[in-house]
């Protein structure tokens, strides 16, 4: 190994599902952690975008969590955890064991603010406990998955209305919206989820979504699902456009649970909104839906604000990704980005990744 000329040789910005995946193959392909590359992560502790979601939901209530890379060895598996217990503290204390096996060795809570373009690399500014910081590194790998970047659609008055809006991560207690009139607008999973735990709690509850939602037959999504979604998202992520929505491409799984709900009425999905007033939302036919709340149950877009000095996106809106690496800039690479977004996706696209990065570091004579 030459001296090198940056503070590390790998900065992985972002320890979540796919942050983790490309550090534990960096180590298992002999690089160390600390030292070789280092992992920063904008989070209070261990768990990704998991240790902020609500402490209603569970594990099997959303899409499934898959393993993270060589967590068998700590005999740590999803599919035997515990389903009572809130899923952001069953994988918060799952990925926290990860970390600490691996001796990964997370900078937290460091808050990525500006990644620039050096000579040798990449100079990577950071808030942490002591102010700003910046490392310097040779590659970059972007893991910031999409937790940071809500997205919210908008609607003509919008702006307008009295009573309260808020996002899925603002989302924390249905008990927060007893005897209310709430409106929730999406056609996935948490928009579901939060229909289900408001049931009882709200005055009454009104489930808008922007498409028709597809429930599918099976208890979880099909492998055939799967695979489409990700081959859209893979096409998207190569020509540099804004990715699509996941649950668009996949359906909804019809769990008992799930199920259950379509039966006894509950999961009736209208068609959006024309406009939205100071105390509700009015339909298309002049029809009105009081509402004291509002729940955009409408998804995210990839957190890349801090590469912006990069000039990484295209015009069509997005950043031309293949195979992990961005096209622009052959030593950034994106984990958790289209097509690697889910777990398993993030697993593989992990060891891809960090084959990709130890290749281009022995080319640097590393």
């Amino acid at each position: 190994m030459t001296d090198r000329p940056t503070d590390t040789a790998v900065v992985i910005i972002g320890a979540g599902q796919a942050g983790l995946s490309v550090g534990y193959f960096l180590r298992k392909l002999g690089l160390d952690p600390g030292n070789d590359f280092v992992l920063l992560d904008r989070g209070p502790g261990a768990g990704g975008a998991w240790q902020f979601r609500w402490e209603a939901l569970r594990l099997g209530y959303a899409h499934r969590v898959n393993d993270l890379p060589g967590m068998e060895e700590l005999g740590l598996s999803f599919d035997t955890a515990d389903r009572h217990a809130p899923a952001r503290e069953v994988v918060a204390d799952y990925y926290r064991q990860y970390e600490e096996h691996f001796g990964l060795q997370v900078v937290r809570p460091a808050d990525v603010t500006r990644v620039t373009a050096t000579f040798d690399g990449f100079a990577v500014t950071f808030d942490d406990a002591y102010g700003d910081q910046t490392v310097s590194t040779q590659v970059l790998v972007n893991a910031t998955g999409t937790w940071g970047a809500p997205f919210v659609p908008w609607y003509p008055g919008m702006n307008g209305f009295q009573g309260r809006q808020l996002h899925t991560v603002d989302y924390r207690d249905a008990e927060e919206f007893r005897g209310r009139d709430v409106v929730v607008v999406g056609g996935g999973t948490s928009a579901i989820g939060f229909l289900l735990e408001l049931e009882g709690v709200a005055g009454s509850t009104t489930w808008v979504a922007r498409r028709p939602v597809e429930f599918l037959e099976e208890q979880e999504l099909n492998i055939e699902g799967g695979t489409r979604a990700v081959t859209l998202q893979d096409a998207a992520a190569r020509e540099g456009l804004a990715l699509p929505s996941i649950v668009s491409t996949t359906g909804v799984p019809r769990t008992r649970r799930i199920q259950s709900a379509i039966d006894r009425g509950l999961l009736v999905a209208k068609p959006m909104f024309a406009s939205i007033e100071a105390d509700g939302v009015r339909w298309a036919d002049g029809g009105f839906q009081h509402a004291d709340a509002i729940i955009w149950a409408t998804g995210f877009r990839p957190e890349l604000r801090h590469l912006a000095p990069l000039k990484l996106r295209e015009r069509a809106g997005g950043v031309t990704v293949a195979g992990g690496a961005a096209y622009r800039n052959a030593n950034i690479f994106f984990a958790g980005y289209g097509p690697t977004a889910s777990t398993i996706g993030a697993s593989r696209a992990g060891r891809t990744i960090a084959r990709q990065i130890v290749s281009a570091l022995s080319a640097r004579g590393f």
